[in-house]
């Protein structure tokens, strides 16, 4: 059973879902998230036929998109939003659980990989924990795939400011992540196995159109070229600049730490 705090995320998330889905799965922003997040996870990855686990699934766009790349790929979504599971569901024809990875166990067959699209960082009131149970889902050897705010970025001081401000951000339940950090607290379980920095311009009026209450209208006119400007931004090093990262972790064969 999900506590206080993980009911009080479920309940914020349904209450902004119809909005969140309008703008994160316009074809722009899918144009963003494909091109920016998932393919460069995905390079070199093979998940045909494959058990992959889709957590904090939302909607299912992210499983939608795997399935179309992996044929035989077998998805199961997990969020804690009853209402994101049902639509997950809809979605994709295939199944979703509920499950808080702060508070809950998982109990089940291994999977090969697992994906989180930005949902970690909503873990923070327990990340040992949900690391522990991302573990627990799977085989040694197994992927885990994810895509997070970057807590080293330049501008990290506005991002927590505007979470406070913002009503579509939960500031209670979440923060942007350090990913050196984010893998001591794997506790041996994972090695990293890719890392990636990324974000700029077109991530936050793009991507993220709703935060920045960007018209649907405009989105036509300005991405193309905010979506084609990014690739260079992309190309900058180090880490302060971008908003984001990506990583490829591997499940070692230590246990997971202690549930």
């Amino acid at each position: 059973m999900t506590g206080t705090a993980g009911n009080n995320q479920a309940r914020h998330y349904d209450a902004i879902l119809e909005d969140y889905d309008r703008h994160y799965y316009d074809p722009y922003s899918l144009q963003y998230r494909e091109k920016f997040i998932l393919q460069p996870l995905l390079a070199g990855l093979d998940l045909h036929g494959k058990r992959v686990a889709d957590l904090a699934s939302g909607s299912g766009e992210t499983s939608a998109y795997l399935a179309r790349m992996f044929p035989g790929i077998q998805l199961l979504g997990f969020d804690i939003s009853p209402e994101a599971c049902r639509r997950y569901r809809a979605r994709t024809g295939r199944p979703a659980k509920q499950l808080d990875l702060t508070k809950e166990l998982y109990q089940g067959e291994p999977f090969d990989a697992a994906i989180i699209m930005g949902g970690l960082h909503h873990c923070v009131a327990n990340l040992p924990h949900t690391l522990a149970v991302v573990a627990s889902m799977l085989r040694p050897g197994g992927s885990f795939l994810m895509f997070e705010p970057n807590r080293e970025y330049v501008l990290e001081s506005v991002r927590q400011v505007w979470y406070r401000w913002d009503r579509y951000f939960d500031a209670a339940n979440e923060t942007a992540l350090s990913h050196d950090a984010l893998l001591q607290l794997a506790a041996g379980s994972f090695a990293c196995e890719r890392l990636r920095y990324f974000g700029g311009p077109a991530f936050f009026i793009v991507y993220n159109s709703l935060v920045f209450r960007i018209p649907h209208w405009t989105k036509s006119i300005i991405s193309p070229g905010l979506i084609e400007a990014e690739a260079l931004y992309n190309r900058l090093p180090g880490r302060a600049l971008f908003a984001s990262f990506t990583a490829r972790w591997t499940r070692t064969q230590v246990a997971p730490a202690a549930l």
